[in-house]
């Protein structure tokens, strides 16, 4: 890559697992490529106690990860996108707003894995899946020629990722 670094923000309704674990694997596998976000368009206000526990035992540093608003990224101050990604269906499908620059989209959903489980080890399983998930997606992503690409190309390839059945 050239240096130049990619903004890319993840959304889903709640920004309390997947965007946040996306946002932190994105931070942590295209370091120095890329500025990764997250938020949500109705945030539940906290991350998802067992998404801090996964985050924890990976090493990620857990207090720069907050449940935000999308609000915070659509004023003038807000950081130019790249590229978004929705994560949950939720998200795909509700009106977001207008972003400067007219990033490249692409919806990635994952099944949500804040639901019912019949115990702790079952509810840890289903978020390593989805982070393993969203990290693999996250490797496709990182390993594009993004700069070699036209915008049809790569929307084409950021939309076959989002499609890949990766588990």
């Amino acid at each position: 890559m050239s240096g130049r670094k990619f903004n890319v923000l993840f959304l889903c309704t709640g920004n309390s697992a997947r965007s946040i674990m996306a946002e932190a694997l994105l931070g942590r596998l295209g370091a120095g490529n890329f500025n990764a976000y997250s938020a949500g368009s109705m945030p539940k206000g906290r991350v998802h106690p067992m998404a801090i526990r996964l985050l924890k035992e990976f090493d990620y540093e857990i207090n720069y990860f907050r449940s935000k608003s999308w609000d915070k990224y659509s004023g003038p101050d807000a950081p130019h996108f790249d590229f978004i990604f929705t994560v949950c269906d939720r998200a795909a499908s509700e009106t977001c707003p207008l972003w400067p620059g007219h990033p490249l989209t692409a919806h990635w959903g994952i099944p949500d894995p804040d639901r019912e489980y019949v115990n702790k080890e079952e509810e840890y399983q289903g978020f390593l899946d989805t982070y393993n998930v969203l990290g693999k997606r996250i490797e496709k992503l990182i390993s594009l020629p993004i700069e070699e690409l036209d915008k049809s190309s790569l929307k084409k390839h950021l939309d076959e990722i989002g499609k890949s059945n990766l588990n």
